[in-house]
C-alpha cells in the first residue's frame, strides 16, 4: 500500500467515525423521546485485491465505510403516562398515522397521501378534535359511520369531536296496567305508545332508526283478555316501522286478577307458567333502515301484583315503556386495551367511536425513517399488514402508557470513548503519512 493509499484509507476511516459519532449523539440526544429507536454502526472495509483480481493483494486493505442499522424492533420499555389517551405496543406493530398538508378547505383539515407509521403512542386530542402524537402526526384507524351506526373498513384519522348520543337498541318494552274486567266481557284498553330505536344512527335520515308501537287489549272473558301488538303514529321525529309475529295472544288472569298464563294461536304456552316467571310475549319490528329485530314484551310476572293485572273495580291507565337510553350528553373519552375509542356520556353510558389500527410489516427495520419518530413503508420492508389490535402479529396494546427510548446511555457512552479513540487514531495516521510524503519530497530539494 502507497502512503497516498494510507492517507486516502484514513480519511475514510475519520469519516466512518463521524457517521458513528453522529449515530450515537443522536441515541443519546434522544434519550427521553417517546417511541424513539436507537441506531447502531456497523463497519465495513474495503480491499484491494477484489478491485484488481490480484492474489497477492487479497489481504489489502484500502478504506472502510459506516453504515447506519436500524433497530426498529427493538422493543422500548412502557412508562406511566398522565395521558389517558397514551397508548403502547407490546409487540413489533405499529401505529398507523397521517400528516397534515397545512392548507385548510372549509375549516376542514387536509392530510398528505402519504401513510406513515410511528411507535409514539402519546396522542391527544387537538382543538379540531383530532388524536395527534407529541410530534404532530394525526392516529388513523376505523371510525364509526355516522350514516349508518357501524365500523368503517377504510383507514382514516381519527375524530373524537362532535360526538352526538345514539339512541340504544331497544330489547324490551315493559307494560304496567290494571285492566277493567267487565261482567258483559266487553272490557278495552289500548296501552300508551312507546318509539322503539334499532341501535343504528342515520345521520341524514334519523328517524329510519326508529318507529312508534302499541300494545291493544281486549276482553274475552271472565278472566282472559286478547293482546296484540301493533305499529303506532309516530310522534314527530320518529319514523314508520312495521310489526309481525305479535299475536294476538291470549293472556289468562287468576281469580285474584294475576297473571296466570300466556298462549298463542295454537294454544301453546308462551311463557313459563310457573310463580315468579317472567312474562313475556315476542314481537318483530321492521324500520325504515330495513334492520329487523326481535323486541320482548314484558306484562309482568306470573302470580305478580305488579305489571299487568286486572280488576273489576280499579284500574290504571295503561303505560309501555322502553328499555332504550335516548339522550345523552357527551363528557369524554377513553380507550380500552382492545383498541377500542369509546366516548362517554352523562347518562352513563358509553359508545364506540373508533378503533385504533396497527400495521406489522415483513421487515420493519427496512422502513425508512423520517422525521418525528414516524417511517414510510419501503422496498426492503415489504407492504404494510394493517388491521385491528392483534391482527397480522402486531402484538397487544397498554393505555395510559408510552414507550420509552431504546437508547442506552451507558453503552452509548462507552462506545463514544471508543470512536472518540478511533476517530484520534485515524487522524495520527493522517499527519504521519504527512510527514512521509514531507520527507519524500525534501529527497529531491536535497
Amino acid at each position: 500500500m502507497s502512503v497516498f493509499n494510507a492517507l486516502s484509507t484514513a480519511v475514510s476511516g475519520i469519516n466512518a467515525q463521524s457517521t458513528a459519532f453522529t449515530n450515537l449523539s443522536n441515541n443519546i440526544a434522544n434519550s427521553q423521546t417517546v417511541g424513539y429507536k436507537a441506531n447502531t454502526t456497523a463497519f465495513q472495509d474495503f480491499v484491494a485485491g477484489s478491485l484488481t483480481g490480484a492474489a497477492f493483494a487479497e489481504g489489502v486493505s484500502d478504506s472502510v465505510a459506516a453504515v447506519t442499522v436500524q433497530h426498529v424492533n427493538n422493543q422500548g420499555t412502557a412508562s406511566s403516562s398522565t395521558d389517558t389517551l397514551a397508548m403502547t405496543i407490546s409487540g413489533s406493530g405499529l401505529f398507523d398515522v397521517s400528516k397534515e398538508t397545512g392548507a385548510t378547505t372549509s375549516g376542514t383539515t387536509q392530510f398528505q397521501q402519504q401513510q406513515y407509521y410511528t411507535r409514539n403512542g402519546e396522542f391527544y386530542e387537538n382543538n379540531a378534535g383530532y388524536l395527534v402524537n407529541t410530534a404532530g402526526y394525526y392516529l388513523d384507524g376505523y371510525n364509526v359511520d355516522a350514516t349508518t351506526g357501524a365500523l368503517k373498513t377504510t383507514l382514516e384519522p381519527i375524530k373524537v369531536s362532535d360526538i352526538a348520543f345514539r339512541p340504544t337498541q331497544t330489547t324490551t318494552l315493559t307494560t304496567t296496567a290494571t285492566l277493567l274486567s267487565k261482567s258483559d266481557n266487553s272490557g278495552t284498553a289500548t296501552s300508551a305508545v312507546a318509539t322503539v330505536y334499532d341501535g343504528n344512527y342515520n345521520q341524514t335520515n334519523p328517524t329510519s332508526n326508529s318507529g312508534a308501537v302499541q300494545l291493544n287489549w281486549t276482553q274475552t272473558g271472565t278472566n282472559t283478555w286478547t293482546v296484540t301488538g301493533t305499529a303506532a303514529t309516530s310522534p314527530s321525529g320518529v319514523g314508520t316501522v312495521t310489526v309481525s309475529n305479535a299475536g294476538p295472544y291470549t293472556v289468562t288472569f287468576d281469580d285474584s286478577g294475576s297473571l296466570a298464563s300466556i298462549t298463542d294461536s295454537s294454544g301453546n304456552n308462551v311463557s313459563s307458567t310457573l310463580s315468579g316467571a317472567a312474562a313475556t310475549i315476542p314481537m318483530t319490528v321492521t324500520y325504515g333502515d330495513g334492520s329487523v329485530q326481535s323486541i320482548d314484551m314484558n306484562l309482568g310476572t306470573i302470580g305478580g301484583t305488579t305489571g299487568t293485572t286486572v280488576s273489576t273495580t280499579t284500574t290504571s291507565s295503561p303505560t309501555l315503556v322502553s328499555d332504550s337510553v335516548t339522550s345523552g350528553n357527551y363528557t369524554g373519552l377513553s380507550i380500552e386495551s382492545d383498541g377500542s375509542i369509546m366516548a362517554s356520556f352523562d347518562n352513563g353510558d358509553t359508545q364506540l367511536i373508533a378503533k385504533v389500527a396497527l400495521s406489522n410489516f415483513a421487515n420493519v427495520n427496512g422502513l425508512n425513517a423520517v422525521d418525528g419518530q414516524a417511517y414510510t413503508a419501503t422496498a426492503s420492508s415489504g407492504s404494510a399488514q394493517t388491521g385491528l389490535i392483534g391482527e397480522n402479529g402486531t402484538g397487544t396494546l397498554s393505555v395510559g402508557y408510552v414507550e420509552s427510548s431504546t437508547t442506552d446511555l451507558t453503552s452509548d457512552l462507552s462506545a463514544l470513548i471508543v470512536a472518540q479513540e478511533a476517530y484520534s487514531a485515524n487522524t495520527k495516521v493522517v499527519t504521519t503519512a504527512d510527514n512521509l510524503l514531507q520527507a519524500t519530497i525534501a529527497m529531491k530539494q536535497g
